[in-house]
C-alpha cells in the first residue's frame, strides 16, 4: 500500500459518502444524471481523554451512526428530488438512532437469548450457566444476521445500494494503493475491504458470542435471582451493557486487522468479514463508480 492516507466511506441511496480525518463528502446521482456533492466537516462525539485504544470504539461508532444517518437522508433527499429542508432534525435524528440502536439489540441480542430459553425448555440446552446454551445463542445470532442481509439483498433498491458500497471499496482500494482515480482503474480492484462495516459488525457479533460464553456463567455464580423470568432479564440487560465494552473490542480487531493486511494472521482474521461482503457488495457500473470518486475526490482535496 502507498503512502496515501486511508480513508472510509458508506454507500447511500444513489450515492456514497466518503471521509477523511476531520471532513466528509456525500455524493449523489439525481435523477437528470448530475451528480451533486455535499461537503460537511465530520460530526464527533468523541473527546480527546476517550480517544485511547479499548475505549474509543463505541463514542466511535455513535458518531459514525450519526454522520451516517445524516448522509443517508441527504441522498434520499438528492435522489428522490426533494427540497433539502426535508432532513432530519436534531430530535428526528436522536429518535432515529435510538430507534435503529434498539432494534439492532432486539434482534441480534435479546431475541437470540429467548430462542436459547426455548431451546432449554425443549430439553436441547442446560440453564444460562452452561455451554449448551450460549453455542444456541451464538447460533442463532450468526443464523439472524446472515438472514436479515439475505432478505434485504432481494429488494430492489438494497441491490443499489450494495453497488454503490462495491463502487465505494474499489475507490477507496484505488486511492490507498496510489492509483489513478478513474472508473477504468477502480473497476479493476476488489469489491470487498478488510476495514468495512461488514466486518465490523461480524466482529461484534464473534466477540459477544466468546465474551458471554465466559462471563455469563461467571456471572451467574457469583449471583443472579432465583425467579426463572428476572434472572433472564438480569442476565439479557447484562448482555445489553456489555455491548459497548464488546464493540469497543472488534473496533480495535478491524482496525488492526486493516492496518496489517498483509500478515497472514490478518489475513485469517479478516476472512469471515470478507466473506460476508460477498453479499453486502456488488459489482458497480462505471457511473456508479464515478459517483464515488466524486466524493473521495472531495473528501480528501
Amino acid at each position: 500500500m502507498s503512502a496515501a492516507k486511508t480513508v472510509g466511506g458508506q454507500a447511500v441511496i444513489e450515492g456514497v459518502m466518503m471521509r477523511s480525518k476531520k471532513n466528509l463528502a456525500i455524493a449523489v446521482r439525481r435523477p437528470n444524471g448530475e451528480i451533486v456533492v455535499e461537503e460537511r466537516p465530520w460530526f464527533s462525539m468523541t473527546p480527546a481523554f476517550l480517544n485511547k485504544p479499548f475505549i474509543r470504539g463505541f463514542p466511535i461508532f455513535l458518531e459514525t451512526m450519526v454522520n451516517g444517518v445524516k448522509a443517508l437522508n441527504y441522498s434520499a433527499t438528492q435522489a428522490l428530488d426533494e427540497e433539502e429542508d426535508g432532513e432530519l432534525t436534531s430530535f428526528h435524528l436522536i429518535l432515529t438512532m435510538i430507534v435503529a440502536i434498539g432494534a439492532a439489540l432486539g434482534l441480534f441480542v435479546v431475541l437470540p437469548h429467548f430462542f436459547s430459553i426455548g431451546m432449554e425448555w425443549l430439553g436441547f440446552s442446560g440453564d444460562v450457566d452452561s455451554f449448551s446454551f450460549h453455542i444456541w445463542d451464538g447460533a442463532f445470532k450468526m443464523a439472524m444476521f446472515i438472514g436479515y442481509i439475505l432478505s434485504i439483498s432481494f429488494v430492489p433498491d438494497i441491490k443499489r445500494v450494495f453497488q454503490y458500497h462495491g463502487a465505494e471499496h474499489k475507490v477507496i482500494w484505488a486511492y490507498e494503493s496510489g492509483n489513478d482515480l478513474t472508473p477504468g482503474s477502480a473497476k479493476t480492484f476488489s469489491r470487498l475491504h478488510p476495514r468495512c462495516g461488514t466486518a465490523f459488525l461480524l466482529f461484534v457479533l464473534v466477540v459477544s458470542i466468546l465474551l458471554f460464553t465466559i462471563f455469563v456463567p461467571l456471572i451467574v455464580e457469583i449471583w443472579a435471582p432465583e425467579h426463572f423470568i428476572v434472572k433472564h432479564l438480569y442476565i439479557v440487560g447484562i448482555k445489553l451493557i456489555m455491548m459497548a465494552p464488546i464493540s469497543a473490542i472488534a473496533y480495535e480487531l478491524i482496525k488492526a486487522a486493516g492496518k496489517n493486511v498483509g500478515n497472514r494472521f490478518c489475513k485469517v482474521l479478516c476472512l469471515p468479514g470478507m466473506g460476508m461482503q460477498l453479499l453486502t457488495t456488488k459489482e458497480p457500473d462505471e457511473q456508479q463508480l464515478e459517483v464515488a470518486i466524486a466524493a473521495l475526490n472531495h473528501a480528501v482535496r
